[in-house]
């Protein structure tokens, strides 16, 4: 087996808008380094002064060195054919493979992370830094941060972990089935091999411990499985495998509680990589208010953050088309509503009833719209053999969720009892009404 040990340096930490300044290649077949290739590189750019004073690469040292284009073809007949080799292989290959894509060549080879790798073999460490191993293992470092003195060392470290019986995990980290090298450098294997294949919550945590990503699963050790397949070039995606140390997780009955709970979670927590909500948020609402001559007057606006509205609407034509059926029911004004315009500013006029008995029939309509709402619980699968899962709407509302004995007589109030509150939100609602619609056979409606 031959292996290319790899150490770059670079203009920042992700590939996607960063260029490398320096790059060594050590050609190694598990006893001497056969080959070897080193140069520096211009970025192409300005180096930023906290890189030049960690790494002493100037933008002077540079100015007469080959872009990276002038020398893709030699790197990649170099590395194609070998075992790529690097202390954090990840950022390595990121930079190597995306570099090499613009040149067109695509970089498909076998990786191995010296890291992980030491972690295996020397497991205990208070830390896995090439610095800090380097001490531990008393390898000398020379030129620390430049590519050529760090790929050294990388070789010295790779020399002690094949002496150390290495070659047994190397051989498991490099089989097509094993994901090893494609993990975040923190993230032990062995939490994401313990994840259950059910339906769930999942918790993605940093050092410190703190939350910043939670998502849902149909099956948790799948999809946890699937954000580190494709490790992609952006800072923010680079950022987030390095900020990844831990899993937690939460099993559901089903995916739609999965998926309810995903969305609670994220608005308590609003964990930094959850940019966006997923589900459609409604935008409109139906708001009631009274006019200088005190006439109660309905009206779709866009949601208002400080107002609550009596209904809402993920479409404004939903939105019109309800108070339309409000307003031809109860013989409402439709100027006191604003969908009547043909008068201009006639539009304002007060109808010919008093307010008082004008305001009855408006109170009779919202009413019979809160009426209307529907109550109905959705059942499914439990966590055990002897219960199912339920989640309960009430009047138009998410109450909450939990799980009720198998065969159980199903009653609204009873259901209360037995289920935990949850905030209500309209990404919920949406979801459930269109889970109700796509399995109305585990709908239980309530009159």
């Amino acid at each position: 087996m031959i292996y290319a040990i790899v150490d770059i340096e670079t203009t920042g930490a992700y590939a996607s808008g960063n260029t490398i300044t320096e790059i060594s290649i050590q050609v190694f077949d598990g006893s001497v380094v056969i080959d070897r290739f080193e140069t520096l590189v211009n970025p192409q750019r300005p180096i930023p002064y906290f890189i030049q004073s960690m790494t002493g690469i100037t933008n002077e040292m540079v100015a007469d060195a080959p872009v990276f284009e002038e020398i893709a073809g030699t790197v990649y007949e170099i590395l194609k054919d070998k075992v790529f080799v690097a202390h954090n292989v990840n950022f390595d290959y990121s930079f190597l493979k995306h570099e090499l894509a613009i040149g067109g060549f695509a970089l498909t080879i076998p990786k191995l992370c010296t890291v992980r790798l030491s972690r295996k073999v020397f497991p205990g460490f208070m830390s896995y830094s090439l610095g800090s191993l380097c001490r531990a293992l008393d390898i000398s470092i020379q030129n620390r941060h430049r590519a050529g003195g760090d790929a050294e060392a990388t070789i010295r470290l790779f020399e002690k972990l094949l002496a150390n019986g290495a070659q047994d995990h190397i051989e498991k980290f490099l089989k097509k089935s094993s994901r090893e090298q494609y993990l975040p450098l923190h993230l032990p294997k062995e939490q994401i091999e313990q994840l259950p294949r059910k339906p769930g919550v999942y918790y993605f945590r940093n050092q410190k411990g703190k939350v910043i990503y939670v998502g849902k699963a149909k099956n948790l050790r799948s999809r946890v499985s699937s954000h580190f397949s494709h490790n992609g070039t952006s800072r923010q995606k680079q950022e987030f495998i390095r900020n990844v140390y831990n899993i937690s997780y939460q099993v559901c009955g089903t995916e739609l509680m999965a998926a309810v709970l995903e969305e609670t979670e994220i608005k308590k927590l609003w964990p930094v990589y959850n940019v966006s909500s997923k589900q459609i948020t409604a935008q409109y609402g139906l708001y009631v208010f009274e006019d200088r001559k005190g006439y109660a007057r309905l009206a779709i606006e866009r949601k208002k953050k400080h107002l609550r509205p009596v209904y809402t609407f993920g479409l404004l034509w939903d939105g019109y088309r309800v108070l339309w059926n409000l307003i031809e029911k109860h013989n409402l004004s439709p100027r006191l509503c604003f969908v009547d315009k043909s008068a201009g500013p006639a539009a304002t006029e007060e109808p010919c009833d008093e307010p008082t008995v004008y305001n009855k029939r408006v109170e009779e309509a919202l009413n019979v719209l809160h009426e209307a709402l529907p109550s109905f619980a959705l059942l499914g699968e439990g966590l055990k053999e002897d219960e199912q899962s339920c989640v309960l709407m009430e009047k138009g509302r998410f109450y909450g969720m939990g799980y009720i004995p198998a065969g159980m007589k199903i009653d609204i109030n009873k259901l209360k009892k037995l289920l935990t509150p949850y905030p209500d939100n309209d990404n919920i609602r949406n979801m459930l009404y269109k889970h109700a619609e796509s399995y109305p056979h585990r709908k239980i409606v309530f009159n």
